[in-house]
């Protein structure tokens, strides 16, 4: 399964789907998400977890693919 990783920017109503933690910081930076780089990687993030800060909520799961025939 994929992971993805969707955050919503509370402020600027915004969403944002990413494969890692390392591709949000390439595209946002921590004062847009709430939270630094080192602290989201030790978060424990898991398959259905969330963090909220207090400018986003990013929230983890796995893309649902069909099956191949």
């Amino acid at each position: 399964m994929t992971k993805v990783i969707h955050v919503h920017l509370i402020f600027e109503k915004k969403d944002y789907y990413f494969g890692s933690i390392s591709a949000i910081y390439a595209v946002l930076n921590s004062d847009q998400i709430g939270i630094k780089q080192s602290s989201l990687l030790h978060a424990g993030l898991t398959d259905g977890g969330v963090k909220v800060t207090q400018r986003a909520i990013i929230r983890q799961s796995h893309l649902i693919r069909s099956s191949q025939e």
